[in-house]
């Protein structure tokens, strides 16, 4: 069963597609890192995703609910962090996570348990009866991220979870999430650090334009990047290397007398190797240079269609 669906999603603004067509599912109990440059149609996705958006056509169901049909259902069953969250200032932390788990059917014990619980987790219980206006960022991102997690949703929805965080803050923040992922959780978020997103993420989508570009786990994307940009190959010998001739050779360029770096159409690695025996050519090394998500990210996004 997918966590969720999305099919077919569009959202129109005047001229403008901020969604066009969006179609892409995302299984259950993963993480999932959502990539796009600003403008991209990440935030309306969300927000649709949460039945805040009304899109002009497609649909969206989070563990089989219909988000537009069936909310109440579907909302008991999310947590979400905004980007730009607040919380009310005037209370304290255990009032603000006490206001939200009213909207729950806890028990007076249960709710008092569940509220310890989430803040010894973001490691706030110290500070449990400070008013929130005292906080810091990173102090009032990890109430925020308790707040989020006050029903024990099954699917957690994180816009830029670890935006404008100091590294501890941002490594007790992912530590959560790899936690909640132990539990079986699904955890859709969206960042624009990547290395973050390499870190967490099981699978990955990258939308530019309101476009899907890429989906799956980082190797298959890789694979795909590398099948549509081509292969860098890196080879170093005992010998002198000479002057490589293969069909599916683009370009090759020496650094020295014994290393060169193919780039080519296809993967070569069998083919070179062949060929450099043939010469009696010994290898030391021989490797495939992957790209990096950083890689994959710049060249989609500024790929011309």
């Amino acid at each position: 069963m997918y966590a969720i669906e999305i099919e077919n999603l569009t959202k129109k603004y005047g001229d403008l597609k901020a969604v066009d067509e969006l179609t892409f599912n995302v299984k259950k109990g993963i993480v999932f890192g959502f990539l796009g440059p600003n403008g991209a149609g990440k935030t309306t996705t969300i927000l649709s995703m949460l039945g805040l958006i009304l899109p002009d056509n497609g649909s969206i169901k989070i563990l089989g609910h219909d988000v537009f049909r069936e909310p109440i259902k579907v909302k008991e069953k999310i947590g979400f962090l905004p980007e730009n969250a607040t919380a009310y200032d005037e209370l304290t932390a255990w009032k603000n996570l006490e206001f939200f788990a009213n909207f729950y059917n806890f028990s007076r014990q249960e709710k008092e348990r569940r509220i310890e619980e989430l803040l010894k987790l973001v490691g706030l219980w110290d500070v449990r009866y400070r008013k929130v206006k005292t906080f810091s960022k990173g102090m009032k991102q990890r109430l925020l991220l308790a707040q989020a997690l006050i029903n024990d949703p099954e699917v957690l929805i994180l816009d830029e979870p670890t935006s404008g965080l100091d590294p501890e803050g941002a490594f007790l923040v992912k530590s959560i999430v790899k936690e909640e992922h132990k539990k079986g959780k699904t955890v859709f978020f969206s960042s624009h650090i990547l290395s973050e997103v390499e870190e967490l993420s099981d699978e990955v989508g990258i939308i530019v334009k309101g476009k899907l570009r890429a989906l799956g786990t980082l190797e298959e994307i890789k694979k795909q990047f590398m099948e549509l940009e081509g292969y860098e190959i890196k080879v170093e010998t005992k010998q002198e290397i000479p002057e490589i001739e293969l069909p599916e050779v683009i370009r090759v360029e020496y650094p020295s007398k014994t290393r060169a770096i193919i780039f080519a159409k296809t993967d070569i690695r069998e083919d070179l190797s062949k060929f450099l025996a043939e010469k009696g050519v010994t290898i030391v090394s021989l490797e495939i240079e992957e790209p990096s998500l950083e890689d994959i990210f710049l060249k989609t996004i500024y790929r011309r269609d």
